[in-house]
C-alpha cells in the first residue's frame, strides 16, 4: 500500500427520519387519536485513532464518508430505527482540519481515542408528540433533521519518541534497519527514502523507542525545495532529534548547520527540543580523524549536546548511542503528556440550536430573511407543504417576537419571509 499522508474528505453524517402522520383505525374503536411515532436519529461519523493503521491511502479513491440515515417513524406510535454511525479508524497522529478556516478540530494523537466529526440529525416527531389539551387532533409530523456536513482535511503527522534526521546517504534507513525490524530500502544514491518508515528500537528489557526516519533534507526544503513541506511536518511530532552526519562530508560542521537551518525554518520550536548528534560510517576511520570531527560538530553545536561516533553498517558505537536517547526520551516522557498538544476545537452540530434564542430579520429585496440558530432549527423540522406545520412554525416565530419584528419593519401581506439560507423554507406573510 503506497504512503499517503494529507487527504481531503467531504462528510456527511446520516439525516434523521420523518415523523408519522397517522391517525388510529382499528374496528369498533371511532376515533382513535394521533399514533404517529417519532423518527430516528441519524448516524454520526466518528474518527477512531489506530496503530493498526498507518497511512491514509484508504481515503484516496473514497473522497466521501456518509453515515447511515433515521428511518421514518410509523403508525401506532412505532418510533423509527436510528441510523447506525459510520466508525472510520485513522492512523494515531492524524490532525483534522476545517479546509474552509484550516481550524484544527481533532487531534487523535492516543491508539483509541475517538472524535464525533459529525453528528446525525435529530428524528423528527409524529403527531401523536403534539397531542394536548389544546390540540387533541394534530394534523401535521415533523422532518427529520439533516446531519452535519463538512468538508475536511485529514493529516498524519508521525507520533514518535524519536525523529532521524540528516541530508541524503546520511544512512539514516541502514541505522534504522540496523536498530529496529524496520526494512526500508537501501541503496547508494540519494533520496532513496521517499516514505517516513518507522522502527521499534528495543533498547532494554523494558525499554522500547518508536523511531521515525524522514526522508532525506537538502538546502532549501524548507520552501519546499527537494521533498520538502510533504515530509518535514513528521517532525513536528517527535520528542527527540537525532541528527545522523555522514562522516565523508567534506564540511561536517556545515551539514549539521543546514540541516538545524531547515528545522528552524520550517518550525523554529524544533530547533528547542531535545537532540542527540551520531557522526556515521566512522568504521576504518583513524581515532585521531574521528576525534577532529567530533570537535568540528562540538563548536557547531549547542553545548551540553551529546555526539557520539557510531556504524551503522558494523554496529560500532550503537549500545552507547542508545543509553543517551533512552535517557532523553524518559525525560519527555515524565513531561506533562498534553503539554504541546493542540487544543480540540469542538465541532459545532445541531444540537447547539437550542443553545439560544437570538434572531434578527434583514430585508433582502422584496423578502424578509430571518436567521438565527434556534428559529432555523424549527424551519428545518416543518413540512412547508402541510398547512397545519406552517401555521406551527407561525406561533413559534409569534412567541419569539419575530412576527412583530416584521411588522415592525413595514412588512405587508403577501410578501416573503425566509427562514435561513434554504429558499424553500418560506412562508408567505
Amino acid at each position: 500500500m503506497s504512503f499517503v499522508d494529507k487527504v481531503t474528505v467531504n462528510i456527511t453524517a446520516g439525516k434523521g427520519g420523518n415523523g408519522a402522520l397517522s391517525f388510529r383505525h382499528e374496528k369498533f374503536i371511532d376515533r382513535g387519536g394521533p399514533d404517529g411515532g417519532d423518527g430516528g436519529d441519524g448516524g454520526d461519523v466518528v474518527l477512531l485513532a489506530s496503530r493498526n493503521q498507518n497511512t491514509l491511502a484508504a481515503f484516496r479513491y473514497q473522497k466521501e464518508l456518509r453515515a447511515e440515515p433515521g428511518q421514518a417513524g410509523s403508525k401506532q406510535r412505532k418510533h423509527g430505527r436510528s441510523g447506525t454511525d459510520l466508525i472510520v479508524a485513522v492512523p494515531v497522529g492524524t490532525v483534522v482540519t476545517k479546509t474552509d478556516d484550516t481550524t484544527v478540530i481533532a487531534d487523535l494523537s492516543e491508539d483509541g481515542q475517538q472524535f464525533v466529526v459529525a453528528r446525525g440529525g435529530r428524528g423528527g416527531y409524529g403527531n401523536a408528540h403534539f397531542v394536548s389539551s389544546r390540540r387533541q387532533a394534530p394534523n401535521f409530523a415533523e422532518k427529520g433533521e439533516p446531519g452535519n456536513s463538512l468538508e475536511v482535511q485529514l493529516e498524519l503527522k508521525m507520533i514518535a519518541d524519536v525523529g532521524l534526521v540528516g541530508l541524503p546517504n546520511a544512512g539514516k534507513s541502514t541505522l534504522l534497519s540496523k536498530l529496529s525490524n524496520a526494512r526500508p530500502e537501501i541503496a547508494d544514491y540519494p533520496f532513496t527514502t521517499l516514505t517516513p518508515n518507522l522502527g521499534v528500537v528495543d533498547i532494554d528489557k523494558s525499554t522500547s523507542v518508536l523511531f521515525a526516519d524522514i526522508p532525506g533534507l537538502i538546502e532549501g526544503a524548507a520552501d519546499g525545495k527537494g521533498l520538502g513541506h510533504d515530509f518535514l511536518r513528521h517532525i513536528e511530532r517527535t520528542a527527540v532529534i537525532l541528527h545522523l552526519i555522514d562522516a565523508y562530508n567534506e564540511d561536517i560542521a556545515g551539514t549539521y548547520q543546514t540541516v538545524k537551518a531547515e528545522l528552524e525554518a520550517y518550525q523554529p520550536e524544533l530547533i528547542k527540543r531535545p537532540e542527540v548528534i551520531a557522526l556515521n560510517k566512522v568504521e576504518g576511520l583513524d581515532e585521531e580523524i574521528i576525534n577532529d570531527l567530533v570537535s568540528q560538530l562540538k563548536r557547531a553545536a549547542p553545548a551540553k549536546t551529546k555526539i557520539f561516533a557510531i556504524s551503522a553498517r558494523s554496529g560500532e558505537g550503537l549500545q552507547q548511542l542508545l543509553f543517551a536517547i533512552k535517557d532523553l526520551v524518559s525525560v519527555v516522557r515524565k513531561q506533562a503528556p498534553d503539554e504541546d498538544k493542540e487544543p480540540m476545537v469542538p465541532v459545532l452540530t445541531l444540537d447547539d440550536a437550542d443553545t439560544g434564542d437570538t434572531w434578527r430579520v434583514d430585508k433582502q429585496g422584496q423578502v424578509f430573511v430571518v436567521t438565527g440558530d434556534k428559529i432555523e432549527h424549527f424551519a428545518q423540522r416543518t413540512d412547508f407543504t402541510n398547512e397545519h406545520a406552517v401555521r406551527r412554525l407561525r406561533d413559534i416565530m409569534r412567541r419569539m417576537g419575530i412576527l412583530h419584528e416584521l411588522v415592525r419593519q413595514d412588512i405587508k401581506p403577501g410578501q416573503t419571509v425566509r427562514v435561513g439560507p434554504d429558499e424553500t423554507s418560506s412562508i408567505t406573510y
